[in-house]
């Protein structure tokens, strides 16, 4: 199989969560200003985490692998502040919320500690590769990031989920948000759990 191939593979499988993320994200926002903050944030987590693949695979590590679960306290804590702030403003039942739209630095911080798993999996995958192939996997990653933004987007505009995201996206954020967060530290080992 191509490098191309098993980069596709290896992405879908590795990115699969993100959809549901990108999707929240999406709904929280249907302005340009939104939009551009999902697409760079997303971007910007995602090429932090190809930097910090590409660096352990070439034994620049800056990052400990003990150091990984602990990247679950970023959505844990962006699911607090989420959860504080639709309990201060609650939603009205029959007016769906008006929110302020996702921020950058917030998307990249999600998508950033939701690839601690990518990185483990990246990591022998470049280092086996070399350069060029490495460079190879890179390439087809940030097309397929577009993709999954499209995707993300796609999902968050179909009537049914635009309407679910919208009454309800307030309550599903902190809850995805935190649970990831959970899963991360939970998988991770963190704290000796």
């Amino acid at each position: 199989m191509s490098i191309a191939g098993q980069a596709v593979g290896l992405f879908a499988v590795t990115n699969v969560d993100d959809l549901l993320v990108l999707a929240l994200f999406f709904g929280r926002g249907s302005d340009r200003r939104a939009t551009w903050a999902v697409v760079a944030g997303q971007y910007l987590g995602f090429a932090l985490i190809l930097a910090a693949a590409v660096a352990a695979a070439f034994g620049a590590s800056f990052l400990p692998s003990g150091v990984l679960p602990y990247l679950g306290l970023l959505p844990l804590a962006l699911g607090v502040r989420a959860a504080v702030q639709a309990w201060r403003h609650p939603v009205d039942d029959e007016q769906p919320a008006e929110r302020g739209g996702p921020r950058v630095l917030e998307v990249a911080a999600v998508t950033f500690a939701n690839g601690g798993d990518n990185i483990g999996v990246y990591v022998p995958v470049f280092a086996t590769a070399g350069p060029a192939g490495t460079t190879g996997y890179v390439a087809v990653f940030l097309v397929l990031v577009a993709v999954w933004l499209a995707a993300g987007r796609h999902l968050a505009t179909r009537p049914a989920i635009a309407r679910t995201l919208s009454r309800w996206g307030h309550v599903l954020l902190p809850l995805v948000l935190l649970g990831l967060g959970l899963a991360i530290l939970l998988e991770g080992g963190a704290f000796g759990w």
